[in-house]
Parts: structure tokens; sequence; C-alpha cells
């Protein structure tokens, strides 16, 4: 029977595809050190620095996204061709996974060479979760696209189908106007 600190990760990693952070540990009282030594039992395994996979879910199609969005100290969220393609708005297919962070994030390590990272400041009604991962709105993935230089075909394509889904208002289509 785990103990009470595994049972707790085990809650978190259960609502994150199974991963847990130093930091989630820290914000329940529980010593990060003890992921490390999970790690070195063969109840946890380390993924990258600061995270860890607990074996309480199988693995599935969106643990790498879920785990871009953690990498950056949990503050990533999706972004850009990637928020595009998980929304389904359009045929894009992303090379990297694009992460947005804050402007105030530092990055003091590596960025592993599948993510792409943006800085942007996001307004909480731009973010939404796709189950359960942070993503941003169709309206910010579309304005993304656009200052990205996405292929102008892309971009139709994704209004497009915002629009026959109801994710786009008079005031997104003005806005999506004006960046183009």
């Amino acid at each position: 029977m785990p103990g009470r600190v595994y049972s707790e990760l085990a809650e978190i990693a259960l609502d994150q595809y199974g991963y847990v952070t130093t930091v989630d540990a820290r914000e329940i009282g529980v010593n990060p050190q003890r992921l490390v030594e999970m790690a070195a039992r063969g109840t946890a395994e380390r993924v990258f620095h600061g995270i860890y996979r607990l074996p309480v879910v199988g693995e599935g199609g969106l643990d790498q996204l879920m785990l871009a969005t953690l990498w950056p100290r949990g503050l990533g969220v999706l972004s850009h061709e990637t928020a595009l393609d998980v929304h389904d708005l359009c045929d894009v297919n992303p090379a990297k996974v694009h992460v947005s962070v804050p402007m105030s994030y530092r990055l003091t390590r590596e960025v592993p060479s599948v993510y792409q990272m943006h800085r942007r400041r996001l307004d909480p009604e731009e973010v939404t979760r796709h189950e359960g991962i942070p993503i941003v709105t169709a309206p910010r993935a579309i304005l993304d696209g656009i200052e990205a230089h996405l292929r102008p075909g892309l971009i139709d394509q994704a209004v497009g189908a915002a629009r026959r889904r109801g994710l786009l208002d008079a005031v997104d289509l003005e806005r999506i106007a004006t960046a183009r």
C-alpha cells in the first residue's frame, strides 16, 4: 500500500497525465527530494529536471503536450501552430510543440529541441484547457499564426473552421482582420 506522500503526489499526477513536478510537491508541503528518492526506488521515473512520471495512468497521445506545458515550471500554454492543430482548425503540421510562457519567465536551461518557446503576456480570457492541458483560445491561436507568418491559406482555413464552430465573435474577427 502506497504511503501518504505517494498518494498525494499520485492525486496530482492523475490530473496531469501521470506527471508531477517538484513545484507540485512543494505546493503540498512535500520535500522535492522525495521525488528523487522515489525515482531511485523505481516508483517514479525522472523525465526532465524537476518533472517525474508516476505510473498512475497509462501513456496516451496527449502526454507529450502536457509535458510541454509543465517543462517551463508549469507556466507553459500550448500556442501558435500547436494550438491550431489541437483545436483542429486547419491542416497545419507543426514540427515542434509551440509553448507560450510569461514575459517574466527566465530560461535558465536549454530548451529541448522538440519545443518552440514564445514569450507572451496572455490575458486570462485567452487561455482555456483541452482535456486538462492549458492552451490558448482559438482566436489567440489564429492571431499567433498570423504573427508567425503562417501561410495565408492555413489562416483562412482556421478562420473558416472557427467561424463554423462559433469560436469567433465580431471583436475577434475585427482583431484578426487588423492583424492581417
